[in-house]
């Protein structure tokens, strides 16, 4: 079967169309309200180095209970935990439109972030499941292609509504309640064997789990995300505000420019992986986010940050997907839920930390010294990608 027979075929599957209303849904909860952050910070009289709480409190739930609904979802079945997620996704993400005061929004984000716990591991587990080797990593890839629609359009609707006021994009997250109707109706997922007691279950975990090279992608998946959520995302966003008084709509067109670049690398990983080693992927994304943020405080015009923008969304492009692939293929299907509840873990640790530490940094050293600390973890991220991810995982 030739490539375009292959991705045909792959794109018939009904399956893989829910596993895109998930990636869909799961990042709702961040990328249609970051064009927001500036209004949020005037309407709530939120300081600029507090809005960030925002993410990190979303994130908080993940952090405790993702390895619970990973094991629940190996011992249970997926669409267990899935449809639940989903339901409390959609309905704690409207209450937050509703909120009076920050604490309010942070209570209600808090219990949001209990939804988003499992999607995130759930529809990487299940292209895990369902598909192998280069249809998984072309799969991987298509995935990652929606996702980087979805943080396109995301912040662009999301700024376009945030002019009707800072809590508009917050009713965007009832997306979850008709996906998880839809994955009720059509998803298909195989039945899960119970091949061992809970004892060995742990023990077949944990020794995967000192894989060197496991440790080193979860390392610069971490580092990946304080990037992403923490440089970008949120203080990237700051900037445009501060610097360069762009209302939050042109902020979320200019956000989303990277992630039309990323839609389109992400989507080609399948034929990527057959030029280019993994590894070296890993590498070339690492020391792409150094250049950018050591670029970004240089920047004195609007239209200079169309580098920046173009070479974080070929970063993004290559790497989240392809470590997410080699995670994946890395994890047998008797724990391979549990196992990516790890790493998802650690995604949301960086996802949380990114924002926190930035805002710190933002508070002594201003918008220029968030760009110059990102810089520094990017360059964490290239010793890793050189010095520990250097074994390839094959099928």
């Amino acid at each position: 079967m030739n490539d375009s027979e292959h991705s045909t075929s792959l794109l018939k599957d009904i399956n893989l169309y829910v596993i895109f209303g998930i990636t869909l849904t799961s990042i709702l909860g961040v990328a249609s309200i970051a064009p927001a952050f500036p209004a949020i910070s005037r309407a709530l009289d939120v300081p600029p180095g507090q809005i960030g709480y925002v993410i990190t409190v979303f994130t908080i739930p993940g952090i405790f209970f993702t390895p619970v609904l990973g094991v629940m979802a190996d011992r249970f079945g997926r669409k267990r935990i899935l449809i639940p997620a989903l339901f409390i996704f959609g309905i704690a993400g409207t209450a937050c439109a509703f909120a009076d005061t920050f604490g309010q929004l942070l209570l209600f984000r808090f219990l949001q972030g209990f939804g988003s716990a499992a999607l995130g591991v759930l529809n990487v587990t299940l292209i895990g499941d369902l598909y192998e080797k280069n249809r998984r990593a072309t799969a991987m890839g298509y995935n990652a292609g929606v996702l980087s629609v979805g943080t396109a359009l995301y912040p662009a609707i999301g700024g376009a509504l945030t002019v009707l006021g800072w809590n508009y994009p917050f009713f965007l997250t009832l997306l979850g309640i008709p996906v998880g109707i839809f994955a009720i109706l059509f998803l298909k997922t195989s039945k899960i064997k119970q091949t061992g007691s809970l004892g060995i279950y742990f023990r077949e975990i944990a020794a995967a789990l000192k894989s060197r090279y496991i440790l080193g992608l979860f390392a610069a998946m971490f580092f990946t995300f304080i990037i992403l959520y923490g440089g970008y995302i949120t203080y990237f966003v700051i900037l445009l505000d501060e610097r360069f008084g762009k209302s939050a709509f042109v902020i979320g067109v200019i956000v989303s420019g990277s992630s039309i670049i990323t839609g389109i690398v992400s989507s080609q990983l399948g034929r990527l992986t057959l030029l280019v080693k993994e590894r070296n992927l890993v590498i070339i994304a690492s020391i792409l986010y150094l250049a950018i943020f050591i670029m970004i405080p240089f920047v004195q015009n609007i239209w200079g940050f169309a580098i920046p923008i173009i070479l974080f969304g070929v970063a993004q492009g290559i790497n989240i997907p392809n470590i997410m692939n080699m995670i994946t293929s890395y994890a047998v299907k008797d724990y391979r839920a549990a196992f990516l509840s790890v790493n998802w873990v650690i995604m949301k640790l960086g996802q949380a930390l990114g924002p926190w530490l930035l805002g710190i940094v933002y508070l002594y050293y201003g918008i220029d010294g968030t760009f110059y600390v990102t810089a520094i973890i990017a360059a964490l991220f290239v010793l890793v990608a050189v010095l520990f991810i250097r074994s390839e995982v094959s099928e």
